[in-house]
């Protein structure tokens, strides 16, 4: 092997010096404002255009749904810890209903409904 010169590949070269470079991220310009979703990423095709704005009234929609959900729960839980029955029994019908129609649309799984109103029922039954 000594009469043979020791010649390596541009790849295995390249795959080298890679090596050896610092692992930093590179500099970029820092982002002046968070892009919305529908500006960050623009789609060209018609049928994609249409396909995001659907997805971004529906996100719209859903996230009022699970808020107002949210607040019915909430709004129990309250009147469960002050120990009114008749309070907690209008509250917890509200939310039972809220948890139903967000189940039905998809935006809570039906177990994850069912499983808050059995846990509702239970602190409603202990007042």
């Amino acid at each position: 092997h000594a009469t043979t010169s020791h010649v390596m590949s541009p790849r295995l070269v390249a795959a080298r010096v890679h090596r050896t470079t610092s692992r930093r991220p590179l500099p970029c310009a820092p982002l002046r404002g968070t892009p919305t979703r529908t500006e960050a990423r623009m789609a060209n095709i018609a049928s994609q255009i249409k396909r995001n704005r659907q997805n971004e009234t529906r996100r719209d929609r859903n996230r009022q749904v699970r808020s107002k959900l949210k607040t019915e729960v909430r709004a129990f839980r309250a009147a469960a810890a002050s120990g009114d029955k008749e309070a907690a029994t209008t509250a917890y019908r509200a939310a039972a209903r809220a948890l139903d129609k967000a189940a039905s649309k998809g935006i809570v799984h039906r177990n994850t409904a069912a499983n808050r109103k059995s846990g509702m029922a239970k602190q409603l039954a202990e007042l």
